[in-house]
């Protein structure tokens, strides 16, 4: 299940303990809409290095200031997460897990992005980074969340209840699958997102595809 991971992340490793088979995860980039140009990541020896349109730009890997990472699934996308990053000067870059390809098609890049995040919290560790490394929605949003959640659930018992209470069993089944339903695709959502901090050496698992 989506909880199921609890604080277990992935360990951090030094580059010359990893597999020579497959992307090193330097680089990476996504279509945040269908229409926009492609925006281009790439992890230099001097910094991340950004391309978004016009616009360029390289952050040293000790002055990225923040990281957020989360879970962010939309309706044409389930498996979506999101890394909000943000330097000393208060610039800020969003980098996403998915990527349009068609009107109709919004394609995962799991491994792509879980490679790129991982080299990037390796190399601003090696920078002697202090950046704040944050996981989850933030505490009010996250609790905000709960409440509205505690609310539909009692909407869904007291409807529950007056099915059963009149005899409409087609009803109650009905309700009750979609309140199997929302508690699976919410409650995930809630537990991915619970607010946290958490170091270079233990990123997160449940905030990586």
């Amino acid at each position: 299940m989506d909880g199921g991971t609890g604080n277990r992340g992935f360990r951090v490793t030094p580059r010359s303990n990893r597999s020579e088979d497959g992307d090193s995860g330097t680089a990476y980039a996504y279509k945040a809409s269908l229409i926009g140009a492609a925006q281009q990541f790439e992890l230099g020896d001097d910094g991340l290095i950004w391309r978004i349109g016009p616009k360029a730009g390289v952050w040293p890997y000790a002055t990225i200031a923040k990281v957020r990472l989360s879970y962010r699934p939309v309706s044409m996308q389930s498996r979506r997460y999101r890394a909000d990053l943000q330097d000393v000067s208060g610039g800020r870059l969003r980098i996403v897990s998915t990527t349009w390809q068609t009107v109709a098609l919004m394609a995962p890049q799991d491994q792509a992005y879980r490679a790129f995040m991982i080299e990037l919290h390796r190399r601003m560790r090696d920078a002697g980074s202090r950046a704040e490394l944050i996981g989850g929605l933030p505490p009010a949003v996250h609790t905000g969340a709960l409440v509205l959640i505690a609310l539909v659930a009692a909407a869904l018992t007291g409807l529950l209840a007056r099915a059963v209470a009149v005899g409409s069993w087609s009803g109650a089944l009905f309700l009750a699958g979609f309140a199997l339903l929302f508690g699976w695709q919410i409650g995930g959502f809630i537990r991915r997102n619970r607010p946290r901090r958490y170091t270079f050496d233990d990123v997160p698992k449940d905030l990586l595809p």
